[in-house]
């Protein structure tokens, strides 16, 4: 089942995650607080969840969905070079990648979670159908 959970996540990745979740952003908890214990239409998150390379910053492995938050630094070219890679790699490992930005989650929290709800919804209607 770890396996599975962490898509062959190395182990240096659950130290980052540790560690992340030690020190998280404004709005990595203000998200955090919609979305814990299956606040959010009865849907488990974790959060700074390692996934192969990389560590999500929200993970929902029912639907197989990332949520992402961003920072001013991912409009930088480089960072958003390698954000739109990543992204890829996750796609081609049938995970969807959804992103927000900081303000976003601070300004207007409602919409961040309709949005992200509209992906829960597709998620069960894709298993349904």
């Amino acid at each position: 089942m770890i396996q599975r959970m962490h898509k062959g996540a190395p182990p240096k990745n659950f130290g980052y995650s540790r560690e992340n979740r030690k020190r998280s952003t404004e709005s990595e908890k203000a998200l955090w607080n919609h979305l814990r214990n299956r606040k959010l239409d009865g849907f488990k998150f974790r959060r700074q969840h390692p996934i192969s390379d990389f560590v999500a910053d929200f993970y929902c492995e029912e639907c197989r969905l990332i949520i992402e938050l961003d920072g001013g630094y991912h409009n930088e070219i480089e960072q958003a070079q390698y954000d739109r890679g990543r992204t890829y790699e996750l796609n081609e490992l049938k995970v969807k990648v959804v992103r927000f930005t900081n303000k976003e989650i601070l300004e207007d929290i409602q919409f961040v979670l309709n949005e992200i709800t509209v992906h829960l919804i597709e998620c069960t209607s894709e298993k349904d159908g």
